[in-house]
């Protein structure tokens, strides 16, 4: 007799095979991302005033991946380099136009700022960023992030 623990993994097993082996496959579950800026070129703020943008200028070959894999809903945090080096705030992909692989357009939309903002420090010190390629690949402008570095920088 099957017990339910096996039957389960057998159900996980079936839908990891049917999602790998179609590349194509719709998401399950919402990913989020962290978007890296630099606010003396397009601030948090100035996507506050806009509502929505196109978030464009991505160039590096994983942070383009990354935008690919972006799905209309999924969470965003906004991230001020330079000077500042933190989370700023929040926003939602709205649309996904992949017709051009190299210049994905992401259509993003404001949520709410912050109500403090997490430093890059901060984030370092916790045991969640140890691995998260925030930290190890610091030049990285689109990170996806796990659901504890997601609770850790909203709360």
């Amino acid at each position: 007799m099957e017990s339910r623990l096996s039957r389960t993994l057998t159900e996980a097993q079936t839908l990891c095979l049917t999602l790998n082996s179609n590349h194509n496959a719709s998401r399950l579950f919402t990913m989020t991302y962290l978007l890296k800026t630099e606010p003396s070129v397009y601030s948090f703020t100035d996507l506050q005033r806009e509502q929505v943008t196109i978030w464009d200028g991505v160039t590096n070959p994983v942070a383009l991946k990354n935008l690919r894999g972006m799905k209309p809903g999924d969470p965003l945090f906004i991230y001020h380099t330079g000077d500042e080096k933190s989370a700023v705030g929040t926003a939602t992909v709205v649309s996904v136009d992949q017709s051009d692989a190299k210049k994905p357009e992401i259509k993003i939309k404001v949520g709410k700022p912050l109500p403090k903002p997490i430093t890059l420090a901060q984030m370092k010190a916790n045991q969640a960023f140890a691995d998260s390629p925030l930290v190890r690949q610091g030049r990285l402008s689109v990170v996806p992030l796990t659901d504890a570095q997601r609770k850790f920088i909203g709360g």
